[in-house]
């Protein structure tokens, strides 16, 4: 029974793991057979030696661009929901508040980052804030359309046997909003991490509070090329990371009610082996 399980889990991971393969081998072997040096384009070898070399620090600078990644998607989140609840709750907030939501997601985040981490002393804070603008707008609009997206039966059912607002809104409106928040939290947590990197790219931190996209920035001026690589890499892996927790995290929420998980448990149970 556990190795059904263990290979039921492992099948989807065949295509993709097979598809890595034959393309780092091949660029290994492109990269050996052409002679391209390393400062122009390292191959895999060459990018996970310097990966293991400079292991501690480049993990270190992970964990600092992960600690503003997940603040900044804690905040997009929170301040998110609560604005859909407010626009569900009257259309004259959302006409007054949604285009500045609109705005902040049209302006790119290089021009005003340098604002924002003039104004705000703290750097953690300053570059939370930065990543924050990138990630909350997913999470209104989507967020939003779910809260408004119920059936209208149910609604007048709810009506007939006069519920409240607050009634309305957690019974009725929260779960059909579900789907499209989780849509939301997979998209948004992508966007926290390059709004992370992006200002960190601006603010140049050095030191104990460097990231990734320092540590990124000095190894292009060293011409440590594999170096830089293998920041990249950490920050990919990160973004997956993030995307397969948002991932399992909608299962959590909806794999036992709603179609659209239920039916995806389903198809794999029912694939053939």
């Amino acid at each position: 029974m556990r190795m059904a399980r263990l290979a039921a889990v492992l099948r989807p991971l065949a295509a993709p793991c097979l598809v890595a393969l034959v393309v780092l081998g091949s660029w290994q072997m492109a990269v050996v057979a052409l002679r391209v040096p390393d400062y122009l384009l390292p191959g895999p070898l060459a990018i996970t030696q310097a990966l293991l070399q400079d292991w501690q620090t480049l993990t270190h600078a992970l964990l600092m661009t992960l600690k503003v990644t997940l603040l900044a998607l804690a905040v997009a989140v929170v301040l998110g929901v609560l604005l859909a609840f407010a626009f569900v709750q009257s259309r004259w907030i959302e006409r007054s508040l949604f285009p500045y939501a609109v705005l902040l997601q049209v302006t790119p985040i290089v021009a005003i980052a340098p604002l924002i981490i003039i104004w705000i002393r703290n750097t953690t804070k300053a570059l939370t804030v930065c990543a924050a603008i990138i990630a909350i707008f997913p999470i209104i609009s989507n967020t939003t359309l779910g809260l408004r997206s119920v059936n209208p039966m149910l609604l007048q059912l709810y009506s007939l046997y006069r519920a409240s607002r607050w009634q309305v809104l957690w019974r009725l409106r929260v779960p059909s909003a579900l789907p499209s928040f989780c849509a939301a939290l997979r998209i948004s947590s992508g966007l926290a991490l390059v709004g992370a990197v992006v200002a960190e790219f601006v603010a140049g931190t050095g030191g104990n509070q460097a990231g990734l996209a320092y540590e990124i920035l000095q190894a292009g001026y060293r011409l440590e090329i594999p170096r830089l690589f293998a920041a990249l890499l950490l920050i990919s892996l990160a973004g997956l990371a993030l995307f397969l927790l948002a991932v399992a995290l909608t299962r959590l929420l909806l794999g036992r009610w709603h179609e659209s998980e239920r039916v995806l448990v389903t198809a794999a149970h029912d694939e053939p082996g």
